[in-house]
């Protein structure tokens, strides 16, 4: 198992999933979203594991201040996101090329 987190270090459910790896001595990689982002790499591997919408967090303050919700094209959409990890929901956990966004033990626990 390759476990990577991405996350921001304010955010609640980062730190549940940092706490749900490390209580089954299972370990990660963290990588602070909002100071390293992610590569075009990541980005496509876990969109296309959990889909565009699920990426992004529309209660963001980015997300109405550049105008997401207006715009319609995907590939517009995910350069604005990829170039705003504020945009992006919280925790990304990675295994290989399966991922979640959020808190999801549910689905964490058949990874093991």
């Amino acid at each position: 198992m390759n476990i990577q987190i991405y996350g921001a270090n304010k955010c609640f459910d980062t730190k549940k999933a940092e706490r749900y790896f490390k209580e089954r001595n299972i370990e990660f990689q963290y990588k602070d979203l909002y100071r390293y982002g992610l590569s075009k790499g990541e980005f496509e591997s876990v969109k296309a594991s959990v889909g565009l919408n699920n990426l992004i967090n529309s209660n963001s303050k980015d997300y109405e201040k550049l105008n997401l919700h207006r715009i319609r094209g995907n590939s517009i959409r995910e350069e604005i996101v990829l170039k705003n990890p504020k945009l992006l929901n919280t925790p990304i956990v990675r295994n290989g090329k399966q991922a979640t966004v959020g808190y999801k033990p549910e689905i964490w626990n058949d990874w093991e």
